[in-house]
Formats: structure tokens, C-alpha cells, sequence
């Protein structure tokens, strides 16, 4: 946990002096007092985040960690557990969802192996981090120890240091593992205590049969391991998974270093519901992009009082949403520093 409570003491609140003067410049821009809504809330948030007058958002990297969840044993999922693997080796090869819409957006997407369930075939581009090979079986014990739990989260700080040298100045989190969505939906029980059945969607498509074993599958769970809500380590490590222990590290390490992270759906919102509840102010470095279809999705936002930018029926994960909000977050920061002033482009303000 040393490494957890170091980044930790480091988060700091956001720049009120820079946000004050963010919002003066907004309001004398050649615009309608606000009247680009939100975009003029993000460039403030962001310049508060970063403490900059004028950030640049020009390192853009999208994290997408892959791990394995024993639960799929259960039938949990739609799809087979090997998709996991086969989708890490689309992604490195550039052909998932994630890296189209990374693309679009000029950023670069790390592919971290967490806790794939085989070993992959080396490259260059993907980076392992394996704890274990998938997660245990919740249903019938813990998914994983503390000490695997802790080490899954300082893992996530380690890869977001390591970017960090190359340079960051916003990230975006994403994930792939067949059966997230059920870890998901326990540890946002956990936190929130709202009813499994409104927690719990259909991830990747179970139909009604399906969508009931996986509800009785989380109760089990959470019978059988009675995880501690006031202990994020412990619902980590009853529930959780290694792929968003990871995200809920560099979450932690994003805010420690000034750095705006974008939160894609719903197993990334868990990861910041684990973030949030280890600290707090990690809140407001996060940008939610958008309101998943996944049901406990917006329970989440809903926790953490996080209003999304988009709500575009997604639900593919990847991080794909994530990719749209850092779109949002750059014309944000350029309509804060590339629009004139009333008084730079000679146009007359409205009538006092």
C-alpha cells in the first residue's frame, strides 16, 4: 500500500486562482455569455486540473487493460472467454473500435496485458503486467488475494508513470475481459447499494435467461465473500478484477500528476467508484464521456455526481467512449485559447 498512499498524498484540489481566470477570459470571448454550454465548463475544469492559463492537449493516450474473470465459468457472458485474448491481438493490430476512434482523435493506445487468461504472443506494442492468469471464480471465493488486489492497483500507477515520462496531457481508460461487466456490477453494489437487478445490464448481449443466472451469480457472490464497502482494497479483492484495479491506479496516478483523465462506461466507471472511494478529490480530475447503455452505469455517474458529455447508446467498452470525450476536451481547450476576444477582434458586447 506504500505506493497507493504515496500517489494519494499527492492529489491535490484544483486550481481555483486558474479556473477564475478561465472563466473571465470565457465570458469575453466573441460569443453569447455561455453559450457553449458544457465545452466552456470542461476548459475550465481542465485548466483547474492542470493549473495551466493555457493547457495543450497534444499527448492524448488512451489506456485499455485486458484481463480474464473466473466468473465466466458461470455463464455469465455471451461470448467465451478466449474473445479476451483474440481481442487484445485486434487491438494490437489495429483493427478494434478503440483504435479507430483513438485515430480520429490523435491519440496513442497503450494494451496492457492485466491478467489475460494464456500467454500472449510477444510484441513490442503490448505491454504485460500479468498478476495472474484471470481472476478466480467469485462465485465460489474471492477473485483474487489483497495482496494481488494491491498490486493490480500500483501496477496501473506504474504503466501511467512510465507514459507519463514520454509525455501526457490526457488520458483516457478502457478495458476488454469477458465477464467485466458482472465484477462491475458487484463492486458498484458495493458502493452504492442499489439493487442487483438495477444494477446489472446485459453486457454483451445475454438474453433474458442469461441476464437472470448472471443476477443470481452476483448475489452469490457477494453472499459468499461479504466484501467491505468501507475497504475499496477488499471489494477489489472479493469482486474485482485486475483490469480495473489497474484503471483505478491510473485514475489515482492521473490526478497525482495534474492530468485529466476521461472515463469511458461502465466497468471504467467502476474502476472510478474504487478510485473515488480510496480518495475522494480524484473526482474532479475525471471527465465522464458519456452514459452507457449498461443500467448501473448511470447509478455510477449518479454516485460520483458526474454529468456525461455524450449519451450515445454505447456500450462496446475499449475505452471507444473515452476517444469521443478527449475529442470534446481538445475543442474545449481551443475554443478557451484559439477565440477571439470582443475587444481583440473589435466586435462590439452586448448592451448593458
Amino acid at each position: 500500500m506504500e505506493k497507493i498512499n504515496e500517489v494519494i498524498r499527492n492529489i491535490s484540489g484544483l486550481d481555483t486562482v486558474i479556473m477564475r481566470e478561465a472563466q473571465s477570459r470565457l465570458d469575453n470571448l466573441t460569443k453569447p455569455l455561455g453559450s457553449l454550454g458544457r465545452l466552456e465548463e470542461l476548459a475550465k475544469q481542465i485548466c483547474g486540473i492542470t493549473a495551466k492559463e493555457n493547457p495543450q492537449l497534444k499527448n492524448k493516450v488512451i489506456f485499455t487493460l485486458a484481463s480474464d474473470h473466473g466468473v465466466t465459468d458461470e455463464g455469465v457472458s455471451a461470448y467465451p472467454k478466449e474473445v479476451t485474448a483474440q481481442m487484445v491481438y485486434n487491438f494490437l493490430r489495429g483493427g478494434a473500435g478503440i483504435n479507430v476512434l483513438a485515430a480520429h482523435v490523435g491519440a496513442r493506445v497503450v494494451v496492457v496485458d492485466m491478467g489475460v487468461c494464456v500467454d500472449l504472443e510477444p510484441d513490442p506494442r503490448l505491454v504485460v503486467k500479468k498478476i495472474n492468469y484471470g481472476t478466480k471464480n467469485m462465485a465460489k471465493g474471492a477473485a483474487m488475494t489483497r495482496e494481488e488486489a494491491i498490486k493490480a492497483i500500483e501496477t496501473g500507477i506504474e504503466i501511467f508513470e512510465n507514459e507519463y515520462r514520454k509525455g501526457i496531457d490526457i488520458v483516457g481508460i478502457g478495458e476488454m475481459g469477458i465477464g467485466n461487466t458482472t465484477a462491475a456490477s458487484a463492486i458498484t453494489f458495493c458502493f452504492t447499494k442499489k439493487p442487483v437487478e438495477e444494477i446489472t445490464g446485459r453486457g454483451a448481449g445475454l438474453d433474458d435467461k442469461g441476464l437472470k443466472n448472471k443476477i443470481d451469480i452476483i448475489k452469490k457472490a457477494l453472499s459468499l465473500n461479504q466484501p467491505d464497502s468501507s475497504d475499496p482494497i477488499d471489494v477489489l479483492a472479493k469482486v474485482g478484477g485486475f483490469e480495473i484495479s489497474g484503471l483505478a491506479g491510473i485514475i489515482l496516478a492521473a490526478a497525482s500528476k495534474k492530468v485529466p483523465v476521461v472515463i469511458d462506461g461502465f466497468i471504467s466507471g467502476s474502476a472510478a467508484l474504487v478510485a473515488y472511494n480510496l480518495e475522494p478529490k480524484v473526482k474532479d480530475y475525471m471527465i465522464s464521456a458519456h452514459c452507457s447503455v449498461e443500467s448501473g452505469h448511470k447509478i455510477i455517474l449518479n454516485y460520483l455526481g458526474l454529468k456525461p458529455l455524450l449519451d450515445l447508446d454505447l456500450r462496446l467498452g475499449e475505452g471507444t467512449g473515452g476517444a469521443l470525450g478527449i475529442g470534446l476536451a481538445d475543442a474545449a481547450i481551443k475554443i478557451l485559447t484559439q477565440m477571439a476576444t470582443f475587444k481583440s477582434a473589435n466586435v462590439s458586447e452586448k448592451n448593458k
